[in-house]
C-alpha cells in the first residue's frame, strides 16, 4: 500500500460546484516500500473535486512520481484505491470551509463595523447641528443640515 507523505495544493481554485487543486514539485509525495517519491507535474497535476457530490471528477488523470531516477505513473483512480489519500482530501475540504466560514465571519463583523460607524458619524452630525445652534453659527448649522 502507498502512504500519502505529504499533499498540499500549490493552489486552489473554485469554478462554481467544482473545485481545482492543482499541485506542484515539492508540495505531493508519496512512500512505497520505504522509500519517498515526489510528484512531477508531467501529465496529470490536479485534482477536480465536485463541491455538491464530493466525487473526484478526473479519475483517469495519471500522475507521476519519481525517485532519481525511477518513476511511478499512476492514475488517480487507482491512487485513491492504494493509498491514504482519501483523509488528506477531507483534511484540505475541511480547511477550505473554515476558510469559508472565516470569510463569512469578518463578512458580517465588517458590516456590523460599518453600520456602527455610520451611527457614529450620524450622532457626531448631530451633536454638531446642536453645538452650532449653542453657538448660533449659521454658516456650521447649513453646512451640517445640508450635506
Amino acid at each position: 500500500m502507498l502512504k500519502i507523505r505529504r499533499i498540499e495544493p500549490f493552489y486552489t481554485k473554485r469554478d462554481g460546484d467544482r473545485l481545482k487543486l492543482v499541485f506542484a514539485y515539492q508540495y505531493f509525495s508519496i512512500v512505497k516500500d520505504d522509500e519517498l517519491f515526489h510528484f512531477i507535474p508531467v501529465e496529470g497535476k490536479e485534482i477536480i473535486i465536485n463541491l455538491q457530490t464530493l466525487q473526484i471528477e478526473n479519475l483517469s488523470d495519471v500522475f507521476v512520481f519519481q525517485k532519481s531516477s525511477r518513476f511511478i505513473r499512476m492514475p488517480l483512480y487507482q491512487l485513491l484505491l492504494v493509498s491514504n489519500i482519501h483523509d488528506h482530501l477531507q483534511v484540505i475540504l475541511s480547511d477550505l470551509e473554515l476558510e469559508d466560514e472565516k470569510s463569512q465571519v469578518i463578512n458580517a463583523v465588517s458590516e456590523e463595523v460599518q453600520t456602527l460607524l455610520e451611527n457614529l458619524e450620524e450622532s457626531n452630525r448631530i451633536r454638531m447641528i446642536d453645538y452650532a445652534l449653542e453657538q448660533r453659527d449659521i454658516d456650521l448649522f447649513n453646512k451640517l443640515t445640508t450635506d
